[in-house]
């Protein structure tokens, strides 16, 4: 059977709106989305204030049910819309958007399941989706390309930071005495991840002359540290380069980021 036999003209149009940008329907679309995202984490965050949940409690449930009954709409067409639904609801974005609809149905199914409104919040992660819409696409693939990159020398980096902190630690706890709060030593461990990251809470301060020179050294090292990590992120990053990319989506997968050339999915192998 021919690609072109694979989605009905209507389903195509339907795909061309829901998942991509570059057509006015679809920023249309993603706008008025974006906003439905941010209105309903606004609701969800109003309604954890306890005032105002006693006083418009009823009038932010029922907000909420339109924003469910919003959001399931456009789950439902997002299955119908792609070749393999089935790719898309086990997708990461399929779970996302499943979790930020799913609470309120076991909420009205179930009366003590009122927790697991929280998960709602969830909703967050769908804006990422709509990011695309104007233009972070090319942008965001830069920055996740440069994290890649650099991972191995991060992590290099922090095990060190590890030891550093380990050692500093146990330095510590020898030096001083319980009565300064360094009663063990994954507690001095604690302190001295504290100091380094210049935090410093000040639950527990070192008394001793020792102990506070180390301190001070640690502290001085805390900067450097800081700066590590960025520094390795930020060389990735001008050294990077990313082909330009578009937003077109698979119509099997729904994946994203095809290069402005690519005839076929770079994912699944699905002709775009």
């Amino acid at each position: 059977m021919a690609d072109s036999d694979l989605i009905a003209p209507w389903r195509q149009r339907l795909h061309t709106v829901i998942f991509e940008a570059d057509s006015p329907a679809g920023k249309r679309f993603d706008v008025a989305l974006l906003w439905a995202i941010v209105l309903s984490v606004a609701a969800v965050l109003v309604e954890s204030v306890a005032s105002v949940r006693a006083e418009h409690g009823a009038a932010l449930h029922v907000l909420e049910l339109a924003f469910t009954g919003l959001f399931t709409v456009e789950y439902v067409l997002r299955v119908v819309a792609v070749r393999r639904p089935w790719k898309y609801i086990f997708s990461f974005y399929g779970w996302v958007d499943l979790l930020s609809i799913l609470p309120t149905f076991v909420e009205l199914l179930v009366p003590g399941a009122a927790s697991l409104r929280v998960v709602r919040m969830l909703r967050l992660l769908r804006v990422f989706r709509v990011l695309k819409l104007v233009g972070f696409l090319r942008e965001a693939q830069v920055l996740r390309d440069a994290l890649l990159a650099s991972r191995r020398k991060i992590a290099v980096f922090l095990s060190t930071v590890l030891v550093l902190v380990t050692l500093l630690g146990t330095l510590v706890y020898m030096v001083e005495d319980a009565e300064a709060g360094f009663t063990s030593i994954p507690r001095s461990i604690y302190w001295a991840i504290v100091t380094v990251t210049t935090v410093g809470y000040g639950d527990i301060a070192p008394q001793t002359v020792t102990g506070q020179i180390i301190a001070s050294m640690m502290m001085i090292l805390g900067y450097a540290i800081l700066a590590v990590p960025t520094g390795i992120v930020g060389a990735e990053l001008a050294k990077s380069s990313s082909p330009s990319t578009n937003t077109q989506a698979c119509p099997s997968c729904g994946r994203e980021g095809h290069d402005d050339d690519a005839v076929h999915c770079k994912h699944c192998g699905e002709r775009l």
